[in-house]
């Protein structure tokens, strides 16, 4: 007769709802990989676009655009969803009935989904393809449509949601071992963070106005984490090439005159 008593191991049988965080954990952290090998494609799509503008083939760089707007799609939809399988491994509780795993991953997609713009053509990566290509010969100046500087800025921010560490005080891009909270998204100095959650038995985030409470398996140093600071470092270094190029323009006015 089959016996219903513990493994013989000894150890405890796992709920389920244990077994469905440690699956969705393990399948989100296979989706955010494969999320950061899109980044970096973008990156060098990005990168041999800006050549080609510097050689004048036009041609070849719309049709990278094209390329790259439709490669968001992908990248949109593999973002929701490990969402959407995050979100059901959080809340799935068990019931009396077999559960369609299918739709009810299915139904966690299409809110996320429904909650964002599917428009490739509005994603802020497409936005920083095209302006890197317009500042190979018209950097310092807006793009089209974009005269105003406080547009140029909101369109340039990066995904990060804070720029500098709330405890160490250093900047995102200069932090040696960068981490971020599971939770509230914020970044910070690894061990600045560890040590504050460490003598914090209660360890709110530190950022200004965050509600979200840390733990140390909480924090951690996703992959997606550094290639968003190397974007931050990239964007910083087009931006200061802009400044420059636009004082030296200022410069030979004025000897003009």
């Amino acid at each position: 007769m089959a016996s219903t008593s513990a493994p013989r191991g000894g150890g405890d049988v796992p709920s389920t709802s244990g077994i469905m965080t440690t699956s969705s954990s393990m399948l989100c952290s296979e989706n955010q990989s494969l999320i950061v090998e899109m980044r970096k494609v973008f990156n060098m799509m990005k990168e041999i676009a800006v050549d080609l503008e510097r050689e004048n083939e036009s041609a070849k760089v719309n049709e990278l655009e094209n390329t790259v707007a439709e490669l968001l799609v992908t990248y949109e939809d593999c973002t929701y969803q490990t969402s959407a399988i995050e979100s059901v491994g959080n809340t799935y509780q068990p019931g009396a009935e077999l559960t369609d795993f299918k739709k009810l991953l299915n139904d966690e997609f299409m809110k996320f989904k429904g909650n964002k713009s599917s428009a490739p053509q509005n994603h802020p990566l497409l936005r920083q393809f095209r302006e890197a290509v317009w500042n190979v010969h018209h950097s310092g100046q807006p793009m089209p449509g974009e005269e105003h500087e406080d547009i140029v800025m909101t369109n340039t921010q990066s995904t990060i949601l804070n720029i500098t560490c709330p405890l160490s005080g250093k900047p995102i891009t200069e932090l040696a071992e960068p981490v971020r909270g599971v939770d509230c998204k914020h970044v910070y100095e690894k061990k600045a963070i560890m040590g504050y959650i460490s003598i914090n038995a209660q360890a709110k985030c530190p950022v200004t106005g965050c509600p979200r409470y840390l733990r140390q398996d909480k924090v951690v140093s996703d992959p997606l984490l550094l290639v968003e600071i190397e974007e931050m470092r990239s964007m910083s270094k087009e931006n200061m090439t802009a400044t420059l190029v636009e004082d030296f323009t200022m410069t030979d006015d004025e000897e003009e005159d």
